[in-house]
C-alpha cells in the first residue's frame, strides 16, 4: 500500500487552468469518485468575490469556514468560492454581502463534469527500467525487451503515481530472478507482486490487511495474464508470511514504523540468502530505518529515491 498518499482517485473538481495559486488552504473542491456510476455529470458553481484588501483575508477565512470547502485565491486579488447548487452559491453570495457590504459577489455555473472518468487525466505512461507501466485507457505499447504492465488506479494503493512505489519496483526489476519465488506484504494493488510475475518471478503471494483492495489485486493479475501465478491473500503479514514463505524476494511497501516491527517476520520468510525490498518511506526516514536493519542484523545492498521517497534493499545476515 503506498505510504502517505492520498486516496488515488481523489482528484481536483476543477481543470488545471483553474487550480489555485497563493496560501496552501485555498484549493479548489475535491471530490472523491468511488464506484462507477456515481458523480456523473456533477456541476459546481463558483463565486467570484471581490472585496477590498484589507477585507480579503478575514472574508476568505469565512468562507472557508462556511463551506467546508477550500477556495481559490486569484493574482488580481479576487477571492473564488464554490457551492454545489445556484441556491447555495446565491445564499452565499447574500451572506457575504451582509457581513462586508463592500463586497461583489456573482455566481457562475462551471461546466458539467463526468468524474468517473475525468479523474484520469494527468495519469501517464512511465517506463521503469524493463517495464512500462501503464493503464487499461492508455493504448502505449512496450518497446523491445519491455513488459507492459497494465494497472489501474480503483480503490487500492498503487498504481505506480506514487514515488513509495515507483522506488519499490525500481529495485524489483534490478533484483528479481527468474524463477523466483516472491512475496508482497501490503500488496494493495498487487502492482509490486504482478510485476515481479512479468519480470520472470515464477510465482507471487501478496498478503495484505485489506480484502477489498485483494479483489481489485485479483482483477489486476487477469488483466496482466498472470492470475494462475499469482495469489493475494487478507490477514497480518506477521502471520501470514512465514507460513507462505520462504521466499527468494519479498517485498514491504508500507511504513517505516512498520517495516521494523516486521523485520522478525520477514527474516523468517525469506529462503536462505533472500532478499527484502523495503519501502513506503521517506527520503529523511533512511537515517532511521538503516540503524535498525543493522541492529536486527541485516545489510542493505542496494537503494533508490523517487520523488521524496526512498526504499533500500537488504539481505539478512
Amino acid at each position: 500500500m503506498d505510504a502517505g498518499a492520498a486516496h488515488p482517485r481523489a482528484r481536483e473538481a476543477l481543470p488545471a487552468a483553474r487550480r489555485p495559486r497563493g496560501r496552501a488552504a485555498r484549493r479548489g473542491p475535491r471530490l472523491l469518485v468511488e464506484a462507477e456510476g456515481s458523480a456523473r455529470g456533477v456541476s459546481w458553481y463558483a463565486l467570484d468575490v471581490r472585496l477590498p484588501e484589507a477585507e480579503r483575508e478575514a472574508a476568505g477565512a469565512w468562507l472557508v469556514g462556511r463551506t467546508g470547502q477550500a477556495i481559490e485565491e486569484r493574482p488580481d486579488g479576487a477571492l473564488v468560492a464554490f457551492a454545489g447548487d445556484e441556491a447555495g452559491a446565491r445564499a452565499l453570495a447574500d451572506e457575504l454581502r451582509a457581513r462586508w457590504p463592500a463586497a461583489t459577489a456573482a455566481p457562475r455555473a462551471l461546466p458539467a463534469v463526468d468524474w468517473t472518468t475525468r479523474w484520469r487525466d494527468g495519469i501517464a505512461s512511465r517506463r521503469i527500467g524493463r517495464l512500462l507501466l501503464t493503464t487499461s485507457w492508455l493504448d502505449d505499447a512496450a518497446g523491445p525487451g519491455e513488459e507492459r504492465l497494465v494497472v489501474d488506479p480503483e480503490m487500492a494503493f498503487g498504481s505506480g503515481e506514487h514515488g513509495s512505489t515507483r522506488a519499490a519496483l525500481a529495485l524489483l526489476e534490478r533484483h528479481v530472478r527468474p524463477g523466483a519465488r516472491v512475496l508482497d506484504l501490503g500488496s494493495g494493488s498487487g502492482i509490486l507482486a504482478i510485476a515481479a510475475v512479468r519480470l520472470g518471478a515464477a510465482s507471487a503471494i501478496g498478503i495484505e490487511i485489506d480484502p477489498e483492495a485483494n479483489e481489485v489485486a485479483d482483477r489486476n493479475a487477469a488483466r496482466n495474464g498472470v492470475a494462475d501465478r499469482v495469489r493475494f491473500l487478507a490477514g497480518d503479514a506477521a502471520q501470514l508470511g512465514p507460513l507462505a514463505g520462504p521466499a527468494d524476494l519479498l517485498c514491504s511497501n508500507i511504513l517505516r514504523t512498520v517495516n521494523v516491527a516486521l523485520l522478525p517476520a520477514i527474516r523468517t520468510s525469506l529462503a536462505p540468502g533472500g532478499l527484502a525490498i523495503f519501502s513506503g518511506m521517506e527520503e529523511g526516514e533512511a537515517d532511521l530505518f538503516r540503524p535498525a536493519l543493522m541492529a536486527a542484523g541485516w545489510q542493505a545492498m542496494d537503494e533508490v529515491t523517487d520523488d521524496g521517497w526512498w526504499a533500500v534493499a537488504a539481505r539478512a545476515a
